[in-house]
C-alpha cells in the first residue's frame, strides 16, 4: 500500500464532507531533520510525485531560494488521500520551515492543524528549535505525534551496533518527553493555583458570614504535587508501545511503528499481537527455549533490538546477499534498480517496499491525531477569549458558537467560521483560470476546421495574385492574412493571448491561507470581517437583531467590515485547483480579501463571533535596514512593492521612521535576504539601495562606579568627569546630588527631576509584561473617560501579582512607597522605564487605582492637577529618544520632585463670580496656581472646564502654548538628569546555540572571541561526537556570523541566533582620564578602542547627529598622488 494511485480532485472533494476522517496537521522540527523529505514521501504514495524522486525534489519547496539553500521558508499545504482497510481519509498536511528566522511560518501553520508530526534527528536529538516548536504546539493545544528520522545515519555514521542504537533512542524519547513534561507540569501547576485562590475566595466569603469578628482558623499546607498525581498524562508522553512513535529514515523510504512488526511477528510466533505491541520497546526479552517473553534483559537482547533493529542492521550490512534477503521479505525489485551500480538505490527499493514510510506515519496520524469533530472546548475558549476579556463575559449568543465550534455543522442554518492565518502570494498566471488547460476533443475538431479553412483561403489569394510583381503580391497577401488570424484569436481563449500572459507576469495574487471551522463556506458568499478590536457585545447591539452578512444595508460598527469571496483554491503545494464550496474543518485557499486582510484575521457570518486571538509568534524581528529605489523616480513602485511585503509576510514589519527612511525590520539574516529578493523579483520589481543593518541600542544609566580604569580606588574623582558634561544655565540648575531643576522660557513653571537607575531585574519584568501594562493603561482610560473596563479575573490577578513583584524588587529607603508612586510607565506608556511623582503635597491617583474597584470612591480626594498630561507627555519624549544616540532608553527612573506654576492672575471677563468664588486658595503671595480637577475617571464640571480654557489661553505668549512649553520643559530637564548620571550604552544580545565536533571547537570559539562573544555552557552529547556550545552574540557583531562559522568550520557547525535580551556594555562612551594612574596607563589621549564609543558614533552617523572626531591630527603635508609629483 506504498503507493495509492493518483487521487482525482473528485475524490476530494467527496472526503471533504466527513470531517471525522479528516485529519489536519503540520510537520515541525529544527532545521534540516528531515521534514520537506518526509513530506516528499507522503506526496509520491499519492502518485503525486515518482517515488524515486522523493527526497530529492522537495516538492513543497517550491521558491528557487529555498532549493537553492536547501531550507524551507515558507509554510504550504497539499490535501493527500489515504486508504485503511476500513475507511477512506483525507489528509491536510503543511510543511513548515525548521530555522528559527522562519518560526512565525510555523505559528500560522500550526493555528490551522489539530495534530502535528514532531521530527526529531536520530543523531543530533532535541535540539533549540524542536523545543520551540513543542512549546508552540502547545500553546495552540494541538496534539503531536513522534517520527525519530534519519535512523541509518546511526548504522552508516555512527556504525553504532544495535544494541547501542536502542540505548542511543531510549535516550532520545526520554529527553523529548522532559521538554513535553516540562510544559505540562507547569500548565497544571498554574491551573492549580488557580483553582486554589478560588477556594480561598470562596472561604473568606463563608468566614465572613459565619464570622464577621474575623477571627483566622488553623492554615493549610497545600501539597502542590496533588494536581500532577490527579491530572491524566496518558496521552501526553510519546512511547513506541502507545503508537505515538514511528522509527524512519525518510531519504531511504522506510519507516516503522511497534503495531507493524508486532503484526508480523504475531503470525510467525503464534504470540498475540496486543502482548507484542506492550513488549516490543522495553526491558523485555524472548525466552528461545520455553518460547515466552519474559521481563527484564538481566544481560540478554532487549527484544526491540532481537525482532526489530537486528533485522534492518543486517539489511544494510549485506545489500550483496541481496536475492535471500528478498526471497525471505517477499520484496519485488524493478531490474533497472537491482542492476544499479549504487547499492542505496537497491537498499531503498527494498526497504520502501517492505516498510513504507508513508504506511507507518499516515496510519499513525489516522489513529492518534484528533479529527476537527474533537477539538476541544478549552481550545475553543481560548481562542475566543482575547486579551483581557474572559469567555464567561462574553455575550449569550457568543457563547453559544462553542456548540457550532464542537459539531463542524455543514447545515445552511450553521454559522460560517474561517481564520486566516496569512496572505500568501502567487503569480497570477498559476491560478486555475488563468493556467493552459487541455484541449477538449470537441475544440480539437474545431480547430482542424479553422485551419483548413485558413489554408483555402491563402491558396485562393496566392492563385489571384499569381501574376503581379513581388511587393504588390505581398500587398495582397497581407489583408488575406488578418481576417484568417482574427478568426483564430476570436476562436482562442483569451488566456492564450501573450499580451494577457505579459500583463498577468506583472501582478502578484494573494489568496489567504485559511480553515473553515465551522459552516459551509461557498464562492461569492458575503463575510464579516473582524478586526483585532471588534467587540461582539457592540456589534450585537448596533445591529439589527438576527442580522448576519448577508443582509442587505447595516449599520457602520467599529473594526467590523463585510467583504465578498471571490474564489476558493484547494491548496496542492505548487498547484491550486478551483472549489465551489469548501466544508469545515478543512484547510482553504480564498481570493479577494487582499483589500479586507492585513495578514491574518477571522472571518464569520454571524456578528456575535470574537476575533481569534493572535497568533504566538516565537522568533522577535529585531534586524532594520532602510531601503531606497536606485532611481529616485521609482519611489512609488518601492512604497507598494513594501506594501505588498508586508502584507505576505507574517514577521516582516514596515515601517517610515521620522527621517523619511523606508525601513524593514525581519527576524534575522536568512529573513532579511529573503524579503530583499522577494521586494527585487517579486514585489517592487526595481534595483534597491539598502543600508547596513540599523543596529539597535538602548541607553540607560548605571550606579557610579567605585574605581577607575585601572581599579585604582576613584573617590570623588569620576562625578567630576561626568557632572561637566551638564552646562548650566539662567533656567537651568544642576544640583551636586544629581536633581536637574529647569525653568519653561515664559519662566511661570519650574520642574526639578533626578534619574535613578533601575534594579537590573526591573526593566525585564517591565518587558515581558508589556501587554499587561497597555490593558493597565486602557483600564485607567476607560474610568477617566467614565467607563469601565470588564476585565478576566485572571487579568485583574496578573497586574495585582505585577504590582507585588515590583514592591519586591524596589526595596530600600529610596524606593519607599515608589510602586504606588508610579505616574507612567515609557516609552508609550508600557516601555521599560518609570516616572515617578515625589512632588511634595501632590497626592494624584496611582496607576494602579483601576484595579481597586471598591475604594474607587473613597480616592476621589486625591486630585489631578491641570497639565498633569503635559509632565507624562514630556517623560514619553524624553524616554524615546535618549541624549547619547536618539535611541529609546531603557531601566531609568525618573523622580518628579518639584513642579511650581507661577501665573500672572489675570481676571477674565468671561468668569462669573459663581466661578472665581468656586476656584481654590493656592495662589499664594507670588501668584502661584495650583490649579486643581476632579479625580480620573470623574466628569469635569462645565465651571472648571471653563477655568482650564481660561488658564490656557491666558498663558499663551510668544513662547507658544503653556502646555507645549511643560512637555518640552520636562523633556529636557530628564535628559539633562539623565546626563548627570553615568551612561552606559545597552546592546541587543542574540543566544547562539552551536553543535560542532571536537576537531573545529577551537575555530568556532576564535570566530566568537573575534565578535565580542561570550560562551556560557558547552557539553558533550551522549552517545556523539559532538558538542553543544551556548553563548550570547551582540546582534551588532552577528552579520556574517553564520556564514564565517560554517567557512572556518567546513561547513561542520551551524549556529541558530534567537534574540534574547539586552545588556549593558561595560564601557563608558564618554570616558576620559581622570586619575594620575589613568594617565600614566592610557596615555594623554587615551585613543585605545572604546567599543561603547565605536557603537554610538555609528548611530550618531547614521542619524546625522553630531559626532565628535577629528579627521586629521597634525596636518603635514600631502601629496597629490593622482599628478603623481
Amino acid at each position: 500500500m506504498a503507493n495509492m494511485g493518483h487521487t482525482t480532485l473528485d475524490k476530494i472533494k467527496a472526503l471533504q464532507k466527513n470531517p471525522a476522517n479528516i485529519r489536519n496537521l503540520c510537520i515541525l522540527a529544527h532545521v534540516d531533520h528531515g521534514k520537506t523529505t518526509l513530506a516528499d514521501c507522503l506526496v509520491a504514495s499519492n502518485g503525486i510525485i515518482s517515488s524515486r524522486l522523493a527526497g530529492k525534489l522537495r516538492y513543497l519547496d517550491s521558491r528557487e531560494d529555498e532549493q537553492i539553500r536547501g531550507i524551507t521558508m515558507k509554510s504550504s499545504a497539499i490535501s493527500l488521500h489515504y486508504a485503511s482497510e476500513e475507511k477512506d481519509y483525507l489528509i491536510n498536511l503543511i510543511d513548515s520551515p525548521g530555522h528559527v528566522d522562519f518560526s512565525s511560518e510555523v505559528s500560522t501553520a500550526v493555528r490551522l492543524c489539530d495534530g502535528a508530526i514532531i521530527m526529531v534527528d536520530a543523531v543530533e536529538g532535541v535540539c533549540p528549535q524542536t523545543q520551540a516548536v513543542l512549546r508552540q504546539a502547545w500553546l495552540e493545544n494541538i496534539r503531536p505525534v513522534l517520527v525519530i528520522n534519519k535512523m541509518d545515519r546511526l548504522i552508516m555514521e555512527l556504525k553504532f551496533t544495535s544494541q547501542e542504537a536502542y540505548t542511543h533512542l531510549q535516550k532520545i524519547l526520554e529527553q523529548v518527553n522532559a521538554v513535553t513534561g516540562s510544559l505540562f507540569t507547569s500548565k497544571v501547576l498554574e491551573e492549580r493555583a488557580d483553582k486554589e485562590k478560588e477556594k480561598d475566595k470562596e472561604k473568606e466569603k463563608e468566614k465572613e458570614d459565619i464570622d464577621p469578628m474575623g477571627c483566622s482558623g488553623s492554615e493549610q499546607v497545600y501539597d502542590w504535587s496533588a494536581g500532577l498525581e490527579d491530572s491524566d498524562d496518558s496521552q501526553l508522553y510519546f512511547s513506541p508501545d502507545q503508537g505515538n512513535v514511528v522509527f524512519a529514515s525518510a531519504t531511504d523510504g522506510w519507516g516503522f511503528s511497534i503495531q507493524q512488526f508486532a503484526n508480523i511477528y504475531s503470525q510467525k510466533m503464534g504470540i498475540r499481537g496486543e502482548v507484542l505491541r506492550k513488549t516490543l520497546w522495553g526491558d523485555f526479552y524472548l525466552h528461545a527455549k520455553a518460547k515466552k517473553i519474559m521481563k527484564g534483559t538481566k544481560g540478554k537482547k532487549p527484544l526491540f533490538v532481537q525482532l526489530v533493529l537486528d533485522n534492518i542492521w543486517s539489511l544494510y550490512d549485506a545489500v550483496d546477499k541481496v536475492e535471500k534477503m528478498m526471497l525471505s521479505l517477499g520484496v519485488k525489485v524493478m531490474a533497472r534498480d537491482s542492476r544499479h551500480s549504487d547499492p542505496k538505490v537497491l537498499l531503498s527499493a527494498i526497504c520502501g517496499q517492505w516498510l513504507p514510510v508513508s504506511q507507518a506515519v499516515l496510519s499513525m496520524v489516522c489513529e492518534k491525531l484528533p479529527s476537527p469533530l474533537d477539538m476541544t472546548s478549552e481550545r475553543i475558549e481560548k481562542l475566543m477569549s482575547v486579551g483581557a476579556r474572559r469567555f464567561d463575559s462574553l455575550p449569550t449568543q457568543t457563547q453559544e458558537l462553542k456548540t457550532a465550534f464542537m459539531q463542524c455543522s455543514c447545515e445552511d442554518t450553521a454559522p460560517v467560521i474561517v481564520f486566516v492565518s496569512k496572505m500568501i502570494t502567487v503569480d497570477a498566471k498559476s491560478l486555475p483560470q488563468n493556467k493552459q488547460r487541455p484541449l477538449t476533443q470537441e475544440e480539437i475538431t474545431q480547430r482542424r476546421e479553422l485551419a483548413r479553412q485558413r489554408h483555402a483561403e491563402r491558396q485562393a489569394t496566392s492563385q489571384q495574385t499569381g501574376n503581379e510583381e513581388g511587393n504588390a503580391h505581398a500587398g495582397s497577401t497581407a489583408p488575406a492574412h488578418s481576417p484568417g488570424d482574427n478568426s483564430i484569436g476570436k476562436c482562442l481563449s483569451p488566456c492564450f493571448t501573450v499580451s494577457f500572459f505579459q500583463s498577468l507576469s506583472l501582478s502578484q495574487i494573494f489568496v489567504a491561507f485559511a480553515r473553515v471551522y465551522s459552516g459551509v463556506v461557498r464562492r461569492g458568499q458575503r463575510v464579516f470581517v473582524l478586526g483585532p478590536k471588534y467587540n461582539p457585545a457592540q456589534g450585537l447591539r448596533v445591529l439589527p437583531e438576527g442580522s448576519t452578512s448577508m443582509t442587505g444595508s447595516l449599520p457602520p460598527v467599529p473594526h467590523l467590515a463585510c467583504c465578498t469571496l471571490d474564489s476558493l483554491y484547494l491548496l496542492m503545494g505548487r498547484e491550486l485547483e478551483d472549489l465551489e464550496e469548501v466544508p469545515p474543518g478543512n484547510v482553504l485557499g480564498i481570493g479577494g480579501l487582499e483589500e479586507c486582510v492585513l495578514k491574518s484575521a477571522t472571518l464569520s457570518t454571524s456578528p456575535a463571533l470574537p476575533p481569534f486571538i493572535p497568533l504566538n509568534f516565537e522568533a522577535t524581528p529585531i534586524v532594520r535596514v532602510a531601503i531606497e529605489p536606485k532611481h529616485p523616480s521609482e519611489m512609488p513602485k518601492l512604497v507598494r512593492g513594501m506594501r505588498l511585503l508586508n502584507q505576505a509576510d507574517p514577521c516582516a514589519e514596515v515601517l517610515i521612521q521620522e527621517t523619511g527612511e523606508h525601513v524593514l525590520v525581519t527576524a534575522g539574516e536568512v529573513h532579511l535576504q529573503r524579503c530583499l529578493d522577494d521586494l527585487r523579483e517579486r514585489f517592487a520589481k526595481i534595483k534597491i539601495s539598502v543600508s547596513k543593518p540599523i543596529i539597535p541600542f538602548r541607553e540607560t544609566v548605571v550606579k557610579p562606579p567605585k574605581v577607575d580604569m585601572v581599579n585604582e580606588d576613584l573617590g570623588k574623582q569620576q562625578k567630576v568627569a561626568v557632572i561637566h558634561q551638564v552646562k548650566e544655565s539662567d533656567t537651568l540648575h544642576l544640583d551636586p546630588s544629581g536633581l536637574v531643576t529647569l525653568t519653561t522660557p515664559n519662566r511661570q513653571a519650574t520642574v526639578g527631576v533626578r534619574a535613578v537607575p533601575l534594579p537590573e531585574e526591573v526593566p525585564l519584568l517591565l518587558e515581558g509584561s508589556a501587554d499587561l501594562i497597555r490593558t493597565l493603561e486602557q483600564a485607567g482610560q476607560a474610568q477617566r473617560d467614565g467607563r469601565f473596563l470588564d476585565m478576566s479575573p485572571r487579568t485583574h490577578d496578573a497586574l495585582l501579582g505585577l504590582k507585588s513583584k515590583l514592591e519586591g524588587l524596589l526595596q530600600g529607603r529610596k524606593w519607599r512607597n515608589a510602586v504606588d508612586r508610579i505616574w507612567a510607565f515609557g516609552p508609550r506608556r508600557h516601555g521599560p522605564n518609570i516616572l515617578l511623582n515625589s512632588v511634595e503635597g501632590y497626592q494624584r491617583p496611582s496607576v494602579w487605582h483601576c484595579l481597586e474597584r471598591d475604594k474607587g470612591e473613597k480616592d476621589g480626594d486625591n486630585a489631578i492637577r491641570d497639565f498633569d498630561n503635559s509632565i507624562v507627555s514630556g517623560f514619553q519624549l524624553a524616554t524615546l529618544s535618549g541624549p547619547m544616540c536618539e535611541e529609546p532608553l531603557m531601566g531609568v527612573c525618573f523622580s518628579v520632585e518639584r513642579w511650581e506654576m507661577n501665573f500672572p492672575i489675570q481676571p477674565s471677563s468671561s468668569e462669573s463670580p459663581a466661578d472665581t468664588a468656586g476656584q481654590p486658595e493656592g495662589r499664594g503671595e507670588a501668584g502661584r496656581v495650583c490649579e486643581t480637577a476632579q479625580a480620573e475617571g470623574a466628569v469635569a464640571r462645565p465651571s472648571q472646564q471653563r477655568r482650564h480654557e481660561d488658564i490656557g489661553a491666558g498663558v499663551v505668549d510668544c513662547y507658544g502654548p503653556f502646555s507645549g512649553q511643560l512637555i518640552a520643559a520636562v523633556k529636557e530637564a530628564c535628559r539633562h538628569a539623565f546626563q548627570a548620571k553615568p551612561q552606559r550604552l545597552m546592546a541587543a544580545m542574540y543566544t547562539c546555540e552551536i553543535m560542532a565536533t571536537a576537531e573545529v571547537l577551537g575555530r568556532v570559539y576564535g570566530v566568537l572571541g573575534k565578535r565580542e562573544g561570550r560562551v556560557l555552557q558547552e557539553e558533550m552529547k551522549e552517545g556523539t561526537d559532538m558538542f553543544i556550545i551556548k553563548a550570547v552574540l551582540p546582534v551588532a557583531e552577528s552579520f556574517g556570523f553564520a556564514d564565517e562559522i560554517r567557512k572556518r568550520t567546513s561547513g561542520l557547525a551551524s549556529p541558530q541566533l534567537v534574540f534574547s535580551h539586552w545588556e549593558v556594555i561595560g564601557s563608558d562612551p564618554f570616558w576620559v582620564p581622570t586619575t594620575e594612574e589613568e594617565y600614566l596607563h592610557f596615555g594623554e589621549k587615551a585613543d585605545s578602542a572604546n567599543q561603547a564609543l565605536k557603537y554610538m558614533n555609528a548611530v550618531r552617523r547614521r542619524k546625522g547627529l553630531y559626532v565628535e572626531e577629528k579627521i586629521v591630527e597634525h596636518g603635514e603635508k600631502q601629496r597629490t598622488l593622482g599628478k603623481n609629483k
